[in-house]
Parts: C-alpha cells; sequence; structure tokens
C-alpha cells in the first residue's frame, strides 16, 4: 500500500513550493552595450542637466542665471551683428565636426582636429608667403588646396601606425595636436613674423586676393558655402552610396564587414584623410576669411569642441549644422557677457558640461527595462 499522502487527486508535496522559487519581479533590467536605439530625449535632457548645473555656479557667484542666459541667446541671436558671428563660429565648428563624425562612422577616435586645423591653416598661409603676387582666382583654389592637403596628411600620420602597428588612434592623434601648435609657434615667432607686426607673433596680412570673400559689411565669409556643400555631400555619400553603406557596417560590426570582404584598414586610411582633409580646410577658412593672417592661437579649441558636436549631433548631417550653430551661439554669447562681469570662458564651461551629461546619458541610454514574460 503507497504511503503517499494526497489530498483529492494532486500529492501533497506538488501543492508545496518548489526550492528556489519566491517573488519575482514584474521588470528587469537590460544592458544594450551598443546603445544603438538611446531614445532622442536623453540629448534634450543632457543640455538641460548641464544648464542647470551650470546655472548653480552663475547663482553662487551672485548673478541671476536666466539673465545671464537671456544675455548669451540675445547677443548671438539677437542681432543681425550677433547672428552673422555666430555663423562665423559655426563655420569651423561644422567643418571639423564634419570630419570627426565621418571617422567616428568606422569607430576611428579621431581628437586630432585641432592639430589638422592647425596644419591646413600653416599651409594656406605658405601660399600667401611663397607666392604672394598670385591673383585670386589662384591664390583662393590654391589656399584652398593646401589647406585640404595638409589637414588630410596629418590625419593620415593617425591612420598608419593604427593600420600597421596597432598604436591606438587616441593617442597618436592627440599627440599631433600638440607636435602642430608647436610648428605653428615656430613660424609665427620666426621665418613668418611680421617685420612690420611691431614684435607681434604673426604673419604678414594678406591681401585682397588672398581672402576669401565676405557677406556684405559683415565677417561672414564664403567658407559657409564649402561647409554646406560639404554637409550635402557627406549625407548624401552615407546614405546613398555603396562607400557609405560600407562605412555603416563597419560602424555597426566590424567582424561582419570584414567576412563580407571589406578591407577595413584601406577605408580607415581614406576615412582619415578626409577627415583631416575637412579640418584642414577649416583653417584655411579661418585664416583667410576670418583672421586674414596666422597668427598664435588661430583656434580657440575648435577641434576639440567638434568632437561635442559631434557627439551631440550623433553624426546626423542636420544634427552637426544644428550643434554647430549652437556652440557658435555659445562662443559668442560668451564674449556678450563680458559686460555684465562674468568671464568670457562661461561658455567652456557650459560646453564641458554638455559633453559631461551626454556622456553619463550615453551611458544611462545602454540601459532598458523589459517586462517579464
Amino acid at each position: 500500500m503507497s504511503e503517499q499522502r494526497t489530498a483529492g487527486s494532486i500529492p501533497i508535496e506538488n501543492k508545496l513550493p518548489k526550492r528556489g522559487a519566491g517573488f519575482r519581479m514584474p521588470y528587469r533590467l537590460e544592458i544594450d552595450p551598443a546603445g544603438a536605439n538611446s531614445p532622442w530625449w536623453v540629448t534634450i535632457i543632457a543640455i538641460a542637466l548641464a544648464l542647470v548645473a551650470c546655472g548653480i555656479f552663475i547663482a553662487l557667484n551672485g548673478m541671476n542665471p536666466f539673465m545671464v542666459y537671456g544675455k548669451m541667446v540675445k547677443g548671438a541671436f539677437g542681432s543681425t551683428f550677433g547672428l552673422t558671428e555666430t555663423l562665423v563660429k559655426a563655420i569651423p565648428l561644422l567643418l571639423c565636426g564634419l570630419g570627426v563624425s565621418i571617422a567616428y562612422r568606422i569607430s576611428v577616435w579621431n581628437i586630432g582636429a585641432e592639430g589638422q586645423f592647425v596644419a591646413g591653416a600653416m599651409a594656406a598661409t605658405a601660399i600667401t608667403v611663397y607666392f604672394p603676387h598670385l591673383p585670386m582666382y589662384l591664390s583662393i583654389p590654391a589656399m584652398m588646396v593646401a589647406g585640404i592637403v595638409a589637414g588630410g596628411f596629418w590625419g593620415l600620420l593617425t591612420a598608419i601606425p593604427r593600420n600597421y602597428f596597432q598604436v591606438n588612434e587616441l593617442i597618436t592623434s592627440l599627440m599631433l595636436n600638440y607636435v602642430a601648435l608647436l610648428a605653428l609657434n615656430f613660424v609665427v615667432f620666426g621665418p613668418w613674423k611680421d617685420p612690420k607686426g611691431f614684435n607681434f607673433p604673426g604673419s604678414p596680412m594678406f591681401t585682397v586676393a588672398q581672402s576669401l570673400p565676405t557677406f556684405g559689411t559683415t565677417r561672414l565669409h564664403l567658407g559657409l558655402i564649402f561647409a554646406i556643400i560639404a554637409v550635402l555631400i557627406y549625407a548624401f555619400v552615407v546614405r546613398y552610396t555603396r562607400w557609405g553603406y560600407e562605412l555603416r557596417l563597419i560602424g555597426a560590426n566590424s567582424e561582419a564587414a570584414k567576412n563580407a570582404g571589406i578591407r577595413i584598414s584601406r577605408h580607415v586610411l581614406l576615412v582619415m584623410v578626409i577627415s583631416g582633409g575637412l579640418a584642414g580646410l577649416a583653417g584655411m577658412g579661418e585664416v583667410s576669411g576670418v583672421a586674414h593672417r596666422l597668427m598664435y592661437g588661430i583656434s580657440p579649441g575648435y577641434g576639440y569642441t567638434a568632437i561635442i558636436v559631434a557627439w551631440l549631433a550623433k553624426l546626423n548631417p542636420i544634427g552637426l549644422v544644428v550643434a554647430s550653430v549652437l556652440f557658435g551661439g555659445l562662443i559668442v554669447g560668451g564674449y556678450s557677457v563680458q559686460m555684465i562681469g562674468l568671464p568670457s570662458s562661461i561658455s567652456s564651461m557650459i560646453q564641458g558640461a554638455i559633453l559631461f551629461f551626454l556622456i553619463a546619458g550615453g551611458m544611462a541610454g545602454k540601459f532598458r527595462i523589459r517586462r517579464n514574460s
């Protein structure tokens, strides 16, 4: 006779809870390493949090944050002069940000746009120093080609060690920034120093034939057209060409791209040349369209700010335009708050805060809350 105790037709043992069974959460937390589906509003929240954080520091300094932000917006966008100056600052940010974005498309972390910008500026100035009497229809194209080639070469100096010696491009691109800056200091304090410049560290002033045409009486120059054309080409190539598809595939899954027969090393070389060339073109536009000479400190950090621009835009062409104008406005707005006793470096503080919260938002965007089935 069986000794098994029963309750009805179901064994009592089956009605007892199984070992390890317990309360189960209705939701679970998952991690998406790629973060490809990060919500768009994460960027908006990151910018808002950056403004709040900076506003706290402004308040601690004894000023009204709303008044300061209002002054910055008015200074950057509240007049024709402010708007054109914002666009002047946006041109190098857009070109450098575009170059950085192309490299990031295939997960090549080019942080050397600053050095590539300076290399392009020096090469363009070399045309004015060694060929001073060229007419405009020759000097401007020659300066553009020189700037693009020099910037592209500076980018290639990063790509070659990465491809053939497995040297991290973060290190080489960063170190090459300092090499370019030291070369800039050498030429403006040395052989290219203007003998009539009252000991100012800079090259002789460019002639009219060596300067980019401007729109009306503003400082807004032809470089704006170059930048817009570059963005349109970027948008078309990435979306509608085979090469653009290969770039997207390499960025999404390099192993799959390699298995599909795509030569990643060749793409790295070409992409870094293009990336550096765009930054070099930005350098040419700055010396020919704005400063009209090569001088010490020709870049206030456009190459570094371009990294934030590319990150903020998520490599999107329209996003690049919007982010470049936004950060150009931050720079111009920073100048305007000097009249109320704040340093212009407030714009750098806001840029840094935006980058910090963007990175934090990107990390948070990798987490997903899923309902348990």
